[in-house]
């Protein structure tokens, strides 16, 4: 497997890139190679520092960065040598099987949407986050900021790409789907909520148990949460300062370290045609290593082909229902 690596994205980047691909390089198998997509001058020497083979990596030369403040679209035409386009033509012409940066997240969508593409029939791809759950599980939240508005038909769909990666990323071999709302009765939420709902209720594409209550995230009735990704940032970033919070006050323990960031990396975009992911502007080399670990488990999972396929069979029973006799 080559797994491609924004060298240049993130706001510790290069420093914390090349640590972190150092330290991802210790835990790959030696079939496994990390593709360093970056300046490839200050590469080497951050390797030669870092008393690394360079030899040990594939250095992709990519002198141009897109930052974090540049508008996505703009910087696609004008940046073709920055990394997070050479690593995108990299992923389109199979010279990679999986991509990863803690870059600018505007320019990783653009690049996922209008390179490899979504996946057929996916209406609006999403990313997701992990939630650690009280009995030592983790629930999958979804959509946590690709999507700010959305439609119901969408929300469904969140349902069964969520189901998808809880299955065969996380082992979960029914994974429980619920609608985030305000309350658990069929008729509680706003429009949007109630009208995926009734999408959502009774389906044959995922096992969908109803609406659930933000204070039932880290219990076990619910393993898959789908939300719009305006209210999943929300409720992704107060876990976050929460988590600062507990921390800053010594006040912390196992369970509590599972909601550090660190420890996952970063997120796949889900419904495109390739594994793609991206992390935290903020990663440190422990972010970085386990973000490009992640995208080793997530492309070897094979999660493009699964959605793919489940796509396939939505079509099927819905245009096509006289196939399945």
């Amino acid at each position: 497997m080559n797994i491609g690596f924004d060298v240049m994205g993130g706001d510790y980047a290069p420093q914390a890139s090349i640590a972190g691909a150092i330290l991802a390089r210790q835990e790959l198998p030696g079939s496994d190679r990390i593709v360093l997509i970056g300046d490839e001058r200050i590469i080497l020497d951050r390797l030669r520092e870092a008393g690394q083979d360079a030899s040990l990596f594939d250095i992709v030369h990519a002198p141009e960065v897109i930052g974090m403040g540049e508008s996505p679209t703009k910087a696609f035409a004008k940046k073709p040598q920055s990394s997070i386009v050479t690593g995108f033509s990299l992923l389109k012409s199979n010279r990679i099987d999986a991509f990863s940066s803690a870059g600018n997240t505007g320019a990783m969508l653009v690049g996922s949407i209008y390179s490899v593409n979504a996946v057929r029939g996916i209406i609006r791809p999403a990313t997701t986050s992990i939630i650690p759950k009280e009995n030592g599980g983790v629930g999958v939240l979804i959509d946590v900021g690709t999507n700010p508005d959305t439609k119901p038909d969408v929300l469904y769909q969140f349902g069964l790409l969520g189901s998808i990666y809880a299955r065969y990323v996380h082992g979960m071999e029914q994974p429980k789907v619920g609608l985030l709302n305000i309350g658990q009765e069929a008729d509680k939420g706003n429009l949007l909520t109630q009208a995926a709902y009734r999408l959502m209720k009774d389906n044959n594409d995922y096992h969908f148990i109803g609406n659930v209550e933000s204070r039932e995230l880290f219990k076990d009735r619910v393993d898959v949460v789908v939300c719009d990704g305006f209210t999943g940032n929300i409720v992704l970033k107060n876990l976050e300062s929460v988590y600062r919070l507990l921390v800053k006050r010594g006040l912390t323990d196992e369970f509590i370290e599972r909601f550090n960031y660190e420890q996952y990396g970063g997120t796949p975009i889900l419904g495109i045609n390739s594994t793609v992911l991206i992390g935290h502007g903020i990663s440190n080399d422990i972010a970085m290593k386990n973000m490009i670990l992640h995208s080793a488990e997530v492309h070897k999972a094979g999660i493009a082909g699964h959605i793919g396929s489940a796509m396939d069979q939505y079509a099927r029973e819905r245009y096509f229902p006289a196939d399945k006799e």
